[in-house]
């Protein structure tokens, strides 16, 4: 091997298993794809499902709701799993799963078959997602190289759950409704023989027994954390949505001193005593609460204030899901000219101001003003989740890399469920007081209309004439009202977010060995093109990228090869 060979190069040929890292990544980012888009392909769907196999009101919440409680929860026991028994291997198990849970859930003939199905199915997704990213972070070791493999990753992201519903329409419109689930089978029949040829194997520091006491508790903690959050998002406060909660917040305190006292835990809680990766996890948190809750409000604003067609609603959405595109394959640039700190807080701001300039909305469509605010509001979540990540992802050694992006994809669960609960009564607060007094409707009437605006409008037709009428305006009066009141507890959210990103770094660091300058060193006792043994890079090492100079663009860069070695 030529003596003129960088450190770099060496671990990125190393890194790919005998693949081309990009093509590597291509197979990750279809998995992502599919199990972005299983999460929201069911929402149209629902009202065939509810007239084919006529579930009741408990069956037909659990249908919508197993999938990502199951698949939330279980996000931190198979991205830890992956880190000690390999990562490739938890992920074609997880292909494997998904294909036959989309089967069953394809030709379910009765509720409780589709719930288990859909329960099959956050179990291969939670398989799938951390595996994505912790695969991601071994093939990509240059952080410069890695920042842009996140970008398109989560381009891909934003691409899949925008096509969830656009597809389940299509499909419906042409098929039953379990063509929804049956299209994953082949794209997974092409994915798992792929992806078994092409994925590189890793694993993390396999020292001491797997705690599946504890993984199990944060499982069952996790569990019942989103339950109760997702529980309080609908409006319940009863016994039903306080002891998952308590008994959640029980759990995952016990796990957390669980894991302290162990000498080799399942996950590595000093991670979060490193500031950047903390507040990555903060920023997170912050910008799926202030932000999930908000886009149903704006969908149902788009239904019912504006009086759009479901279709017509997805398309007004498609300019938020490209402008969350373009920051995302624009993200690894601004991180290099910008860093983490300037990046995030950037992106929180501008966030900020897409949601204040939509406090313009009001009971007439103004689509020039949608379109701007849609436009900044998803360029500026993209590029405060982008860098969010990033820095998360950097900042966890290699060997606890599945654990790491657990942890991330855990936080966007929770934070959008709290979100939804969070907005939602700020929205319900906002607009209930307004429907209080409306003249010559009665009381009963009134209440039940207070419930939402869609229940306001049934109860104006029930009512009819002048008096159905005035609840139907006052209804629409007091949602825009609430929307805007909502929209201006998102922004101080965002805000404080921005306040919060400015704990991150201030420049993108990476490892000295990394850049194309540095030294033209290899350890003679590697091969070229085999893998390294787990903990032997220094980009394993938990002080990666700490201390380290921050980065600069040479005015030539090194030629990238495949790293197929002949």
């Amino acid at each position: 091997m030529s003596g003129t060979t960088t450190a770099a190069a060496l671990r990125r040929r190393a890194a790919g298993a005998g693949a081309n890292r990009w093509v590597v990544l291509v197979v990750l980012c279809v998995s992502l794809l599919l199990v972005a888009v299983d999460a929201t392909v069911l929402h149209v769907a629902v009202p065939a499902v509810t007239e084919d196999l006529k579930p009741g009101a408990v069956e037909l919440l659990w249908i919508v709701d197993a999938y990502p409680l199951v698949c939330a929860s279980l996000l931190i026991l198979f991205g830890t799993l992956g880190d000690r028994v390999g990562r490739r291997r938890v992920l074609l198990l997880g292909y494997t799963l998904f294909g036959v849970a989309s089967a069953m859930a394809a030709f379910a003939d009765d509720a409780h078959l589709l719930i288990v199905a859909r329960a099959l199915l956050g179990v291969g997704g939670a398989m799938i997602m951390p595996a994505t990213l912790s695969i991601l972070r071994q093939v990509f070791p240059d952080r410069r190289e890695r920042a842009l493999a996140i970008g398109i990753w989560s381009a891909v992201a934003a691409v899949g759950a925008a096509v969830g519903p656009l597809l389940g329409g299509f499909l419906l419109e042409h098929f039953w409704w379990g063509s929804v689930f049956l299209v994953n089978i082949p794209l997974m029949l092409v994915s798992l023989p792929v992806g078994r040829i092409l994925l590189p194997e890793s694993k993390g520091d396999s020292d001491g027994p797997w705690d599946v006491v504890g993984a199990l508790t944060a499982a069952a903690g996790l569990f019942a954390m989103v339950l109760g959050v997702k529980r309080l998002g609908a409006g319940e406060l009863g016994a039903a949505t306080l002891l998952p909660l308590a008994a959640g917040v029980v759990l995952l305190v016990l796990f957390v001193r669980r894991q302290r006292r162990r000498e080799h835990p399942l996950l590595d809680l000093r991670m979060f005593s490193r500031p950047a990766f903390s507040t990555s996890v903060g920023c997170i948190v912050l910008a799926m609460l202030a932000l999930v809750g908000l886009e149903l409000i704006a969908a149902q604003y788009l239904q019912l204030v504006l009086g759009l067609s479901p279709l017509e609603t997805g398309l007004r959405l498609v300019p938020l899901t490209f402008a969350a595109m373009a920051a995302g394959l624009a993200g690894a640039r601004m991180l290099r000219r910008f860093g983490p700190r300037r990046m995030v807080s950037f992106g929180f701001c501008l966030t900020a101001g897409a949601v204040v300039l939509l406090t313009a909305m009001g009971g007439d469509d103004n689509a020039p003003l949608l379109l701007g605010g849609f436009v900044l509001l998803g360029f500026g979540l993209e590029t405060t989740l982008f860098g969010a990540y990033e820095s998360m992802l950097s900042e966890a050694p290699q060997d606890q890399a599945g654990g790491a992006a657990a942890i991330g994809e855990t936080s966007y669960q929770l934070g959008a469920g709290i979100g939804i609960a969070l907005l939602g009564s700020v929205m319900n607060a906002a607009y209930a007081p307004g429907l209080s007094q409306v003249p010559g409707v009665p009381a009963s009437a009134s209440a039940a209309a207070a419930h939402s605006l869609g229940e306001a409008y049934e109860v104006a037709a029930r009512l009819g004439g002048p008096a159905g009428e005035a609840l139907r305006l006052a209804a629409r009066h007091s949602f825009v009202h609430g929307l805007h009141v909502t929209l201006l507890v998102s922004a101080g959210l965002l805000l404080a977010g921005a306040a919060m990103a400015l704990r991150l770094p201030r420049l993108m660091h990476c490892d000295p060995e990394e850049t194309p300058s540095g030294p033209a060193s290899a350890p003679s006792s590697a091969p070229s093109g085999s893998a390294p043994a787990s903990g032997t890079t220094a980009e394993a090492s938990p002080a990666a990228g700490l201390g380290s100079t921050p980065m600069r663009m040479p005015a030539q860069r090194e030629s990238r090869g495949s790293g197929v070695k002949v």
